[in-house]
């Protein structure tokens, strides 16, 4: 459900910006640091508008690809540390002691 009112919202977001950019079709003047040219409006909010959702999907993206590799990162991690406690008997032993406790303490909470 989120995707598709994600979808629904960007759809409504294009359609108000294209209608945007076609009622300002007069020439502006653009400034460059080279020098300066008269450009019609609709290509200078279309173009700003492109690069502004290409930088944001690409922070995004960035973001996407840190987190993914933080997720692999700790996954290893955890996977590390049941391997020790597996291969380690007294680890285990205490494991299992303080399953008993636990256990043991809820049964005594009932009573």
């Amino acid at each position: 459900m989120k995707a598709q009112s994600s979808i629904i919202l960007a759809i409504i977001f294009a359609v108000l910006i294209a209608i945007f950019a076609v009622i300002n079709v007069d020439a502006v003047p653009v400034n460059y640091l080279f020098g300066t040219s008269e450009i019609p409006l609709i290509l200078v909010i279309l173009f700003s508008v492109l690069m502004g959702s290409l930088l944001t999907g690409a922070f995004g993206f960035v973001k996407v690809f840190k987190l993914q590799k933080e997720i692999k990162a700790l996954r290893t991690k955890q996977n590390n540390s049941a391997t020790i406690i597996e291969e380690d008997p007294k680890l285990s032993e205490l494991e299992k002691e303080q399953n008993n406790v636990s256990r043991g303490e809820s049964s005594n909470k009932g009573t």
